[in-house]
């Protein structure tokens, strides 16, 4: 199968895929608001600067693109197959740095919950979030 977009073509698409407030995310942050949770937004301090901060329970989402972070299993986690070793060695620095970030934010005394933009788009990103916040309920 040949390539159907032009380098710039495909460089303009890549240009515009957002890094904040994607539409994943805003599903996510709208439904906790909706349950009431309150959390904070991208905490530069905090290393990764996770999508959400949930300083209450201690606990940080972070919402990843299967295609940007390399979801194992996941359909939309393909390589293109046009300038392959590029994107093979920038998806690899981008899990280098999803773990170290992980790590960083285990050994400071946070949870941290990874949803997958296939897990809102499927809805299993609530019982996710529920399962992970239900020690915090004890009563």
């Amino acid at each position: 199968m040949t390539e159907k977009l032009t380098k710039e073509q495909r460089s303009w698409n890549m240009s515009r895929v957002r890094s904040v407030d994607t539409n994943p995310e805003k599903i996510v942050r709208s439904w906790l608001h909706l349950n009431g949770w309150r959390f904070r937004l991208h905490d530069k301090t905090l290393p990764g600067s996770p999508d959400i901060v949930m300083k209450k329970y201690g606990t940080v989402i972070f919402i990843h693109g299967c295609f940007w972070h390399s979801h194992q299993g996941c359909r939309r986690a393909t390589i293109p197959k046009t300038n392959r070793e590029f994107w093979e060695k920038k998806l690899k620095g981008n899990l280098e740095r999803d773990k170290k970030a992980r790590e960083q934010l285990s050994q400071m005394g946070w949870k941290v919950i990874v949803i997958w933009e296939c897990e809102v788009k499927n809805g299993k990103f609530k019982d996710i979030i529920i399962k992970s916040l239900k020690p915090n309920f004890v009563e």
